[in-house]
């Protein structure tokens, strides 16, 4: 296993298997995916699990977080995170934050980060802002 800086559009497919795979590619891709750091977890050579991350000044939100679902339940979106928190606190984070959909709040509480009182719905789905301060 292991974790490394990848480019945006290798977030594409995973993101658009794992979140969204009714719509078409362009949906999962976002406009400031160019300004963004992503990393990629890869086993044995194959890319199972992605995240986004989008810094502004000590806040950073992480967004397109999604492990292809054959590699889910075995711990490599946990790495992954893990290594993402590790690595946006050295860069200056004091709040990382998201916007989680409401079914997977309980995965999210397990890295210490709290619900806020912001949720909102997008393509049909609930959300709720959560976040970290460190």
């Amino acid at each position: 296993m292991k974790i490394e800086q990848i480019a945006p559009h290798q977030t594409w497919s995973i993101r658009h298997q794992v979140m969204w795979p009714d719509r078409e590619l362009n949906y999962v891709k976002l406009p400031e995916d160019n300004d963004g750091v992503h990393f990629g977890l890869y086993e044995a050579d194959q890319l199972v699990s992605v995240v986004s991350a989008f810094e502004n000044g000590t806040e950073a939100q992480f967004r397109k977080f999604a492990t292809l679902e054959s590699h889910q339940g075995k711990g490599y979106g946990s790495k992954l995170l893990n290594y993402l928190f590790e690595w946006l606190t050295e860069q200056g984070a004091t709040r990382i934050w998201c916007n989680a959909r409401i079914e997977k709040c309980g995965f999210y509480e397990r890295f210490g980060m709290v619900k806020t009182d912001h949720t909102f719905q997008k393509g049909g789905k609930d959300y709720v802002v959560m976040e970290r301060v460190i």
